[in-house]
């Protein structure tokens, strides 16, 4: 990056399982939101809030005082208040957390992630108009002034959306992947796509250390 990346920002951070998408995600919002004072929330929609904050802990990320995390077992609980007959909107799950993060702290909420698409996708019943749906969901999350990461499972070189054309409504896609061009296999990271924003799109390699996640130089080969 060649200039900050300001709110509203609708970003992808997408790459194949083992990219470190989740810990990628987690340790951006930690550095930044511990240095500005600011509130972020992350959704884990994939695995228990216990189970996150343990496998950050074993990258070397401890639990931050300036990050809420929210999982499937918060929105399964409302759900419960639904009537058995109607089907669970849980995008409509997914505004209201939101919205009441942001009515508990404010301007200092600034940050949110959700994790992950594909899961959100496979807890709907119909894929119909996803295109419309995802249009007004990020739509929202701009309206709130929010920087939101959304991560998405995506293969190397694959195309960048799953049913809703999510790389063409997003403001940024990050891409993580693993590199073995060189002889070596290394992790990296690339800026693909990042409006009103500078930003190089050469790979950059990244690598996991005793304080969590670090960017290094780009990558040779």
């Amino acid at each position: 990056m060649r200039s900050d990346i300001e709110a509203p920002k609708v970003i992808l951070v997408t790459g194949p399982p083992g990219s470190m998408k989740t810990s990628f995600c987690y340790s951006a919002m930690t550095r930044y939101l511990e240095k500005s004072g600011e509130m972020g929330l992350y959704i884990t929609l994939e695995e228990t809030a216990e189970s996150h904050l343990n496998n950050m802990s074993g990258l070397g990320m401890g639990v931050s005082p300036n990050i809420e995390i929210s999982d499937l077992t918060d929105v399964r609980e409302l759900d419960g208040l639904i009537e058995e007959e109607r089907p669970t909107d849980y995008i409509q799950f997914i505004e209201q957390t939101i919205a009441y993060f942001q009515q508990k702290h404010g301007e200092r909420f600034t940050m949110v992630t959700l994790d992950s698409l594909g899961a959100l996708y496979s807890l709907m019943d119909s894929g119909e108009n996803m295109r419309k749906r995802m249009f007004y969901f990020f739509k929202n999350l701009r309206e709130q002034n929010l920087v939101a990461y959304i991560v998405m499972e995506r293969a190397l070189g694959g195309p960048s959306d799953l049913l809703g054309n999510e790389g063409f409504l997003v403001d940024g896609i990050i891409e993580l992947g693993v590199d073995s061009s060189s002889g070596k296999t290394t992790r990296f990271v690339r800026v693909e796509k990042m409006r009103a924003c500078k930003h190089s799109m050469e790979k950059h390699t990244m690598e996991v250390g005793d304080e969590g996640l670090t960017v290094l130089g780009p990558t040779l080969g």
